[in-house]
Formats: C-alpha cells, structure tokens, sequence
C-alpha cells in the first residue's frame, strides 16, 4: 500500500488515541474558525450528519462536500483522527450515540418575536451543548499541569478583559478563599506593570475567548519571558495567545447570533474551566484549603444572617 493511500484511508489500527466520539461537534465547533471554507464543509457535514457520513468513503464525502479526497483526510487529522478510516469509526459511534438519546431538537437561534418560555428552553439546551462540548474537549493532561502550577504558586495574575474579566475576577475570588494569593487584572497597564514583577514559581492566566485579545496577550508574554508559568484558557487553541501559554485550556462555546454574541455565550465554558481549575487546587492543597474556606466563611456569615 503506497503511502498516498495509507494517509487517505488510515491505519488498520483502529482509532486508538483518537478524539472520542463525544467531543467531535465540540472540536468542530471550536476548530471550525480555523479551517479554510472547505475544510469547514467537510467539518460541519460530518457533525451534523454523522450517520449518514459514515457510509461514506473517502470519495464520497469529498464528492458530497465538493471538495478533495486529500481536504478531507486533513480535515480528519484537524479534528483529532490518524486518518479517515478512524473518523469513520467515531462517526458510527456517534450515530449510535444520538439514537440511543437523541439530543432535544432545539434551535439556539432567539428571534425578537420568540415568546419567553422558548427562550428559556432555548438558552437552557444552549448552555448545556455549552458545557458538554467544553467538558469533553478539555485537554485533562493540560488541566492537571495548570492545577499543579497553581497549587504551588508563590503568587498568580489573571488577566481578562470585557466577559472574560468577570472570569477572571471569579478564579480570583476563588483562589483567595482557600488562602492563595491571586489578582485579577483588567487595565491592561496595571497587567503589564505586574507581569513585570513574575518570576519562575509565579503563575499568569490569560482568558481570552478569541485568543487574540492584545490587552491579555501582552502581560501573559510579559509573564512568560519572566519565567511564570502561564496558562490561556481559549476557545482558539491556535489563537495567537497560545505562544506564550505553557498550558492551553480550550474551551467551547455557543453558536453566536445577533441577539447573543460569542462574549456572553463564551463566558459559561470559561466558567466551567475556572470551577476545574479551583476544585483541583482546593484537593491539591485540601490540610490548607479547608480552614481558609471556613475562615471566610465565618468571617462573612453574620451578612446572611440579617
């Protein structure tokens, strides 16, 4: 078998290592932006018709989509697959998968007319493809680096701006009530002003949905040629901010629309991210963890007693 048809239809492996069936509408949904428009095509056909896309070979989804045999295989490999026979085999499990519990058939686009009882289903379902999507593209291997980063940290910054600075102030408040030191920053001059000040044994975290806000992207390499430890959490793992992140969290988000655009949607992926991260802390450092969380809790506890 030459090597031009080994790439086109995988190793006989199977898809050992290969991106689960699960996160496949996630990887699509965050990687999409990437891809060239044909490459899209292939993408967005295989999530949303993976049954169909299944039967398909090589020829035949590139027929369908109107583009190459050679377009597909590397959208395949985009998406996490050594090759297509692998994709193939995720596709037929996914199919399984929606048969067995097949999802609400909700459309997340709100129009100005939709009475609020559908906006609430609508947002609910959203928030929950939301959180299901980012939860099974979240790289863990990169999730426990960071948590060990922070867990020792002498001292960590968070930079965030817009939606994506309420995030930051969150983990803030998080990290402080179990006895860390932590500062959220949202002027980007104050950032860079104490980006300065890192050193190895510190910790930056950049949140950047888009991954190229320059405002974040600026302290965290800052940070970086200072020796911290940095982390993006991004929903564009190519996102420029990532050449300055030694740990890449990606999140996911909802499809953005007129009346919800991706800065409030993005924002409950974030969120989920924050919570990992601090659980993880909170059990790495639990002897310290626990009294400091009982001590704010005491401290604050006649404020909800009247």
């Amino acid at each position: 078998m030459t090597q031009d048809v080994k790439e086109i239809f995988g190793s006989a492996s199977g898809s050992t290592g290969s991106t689960p069936p699960a996160a496949l509408a996630a990887k699509v949904r965050t990687l999409a932006p990437s891809m060239t428009r044909s490459m899209q095509r292939v993408a967005e056909i295989v999530a949303a018709d993976p049954a169909g896309c299944a039967a398909l070979t090589v020829t035949g989804l590139a027929e369908l989509t109107g583009t190459s045999e050679a377009t597909v295989v590397r959208t395949a490999r985009i998406l996490g697959y050594p090759g297509y026979r692998d994709l193939r085999l995720a596709l037929a499990g996914l199919a399984a998968q929606q048969q067995s519990g097949r999802a609400p058939a909700l459309t997340t686009d709100i129009a100005v007319d939709d009475p609020i009882a559908d906006v609430v289903a609508k947002l609910a379902y959203d928030e929950q493809q939301t959180l299901a999507d980012t939860a099974a593209g979240l790289d863990t291997a990169q999730l426990g680096a960071a948590v060990t980063a922070l867990a020792g940290a002498r001292r960590t910054d968070i930079y965030g701006v817009g939606a994506s600075g309420l995030v930051a102030q969150d983990l803030t408040q998080k990290l402080l009530r179990i006895g860390l030191i932590a500062h959220a920053h949202s002027d980007p001059h104050l950032a860079v002003t104490n980006a300065v000040q890192l050193k190895a044994g510190d910790v930056a975290i950049a949140i950047t949905h888009s991954g190229s806000t320059g405002d974040v992207i600026e302290p965290l390499r800052v940070a970086f040629e200072h020796g911290a430890t940095t982390v993006a959490i991004t929903g564009r793992p190519d996102g420029a901010v990532t050449q300055y992140a030694d740990h890449i969290l990606t999140t996911s988000t909802a499809r953005e629309s007129e009346l919800r655009p991706a800065a409030m949607s993005s924002r409950t992926s974030q969120l989920l991210v924050v919570d990992c991260l601090f659980i993880g802390v909170a059990q790495r450092t639990y002897e310290q963890a626990a009294p400091a969380l009982s001590a704010s809790y005491e401290a604050l506890a006649h404020r909800h007693r009247r």
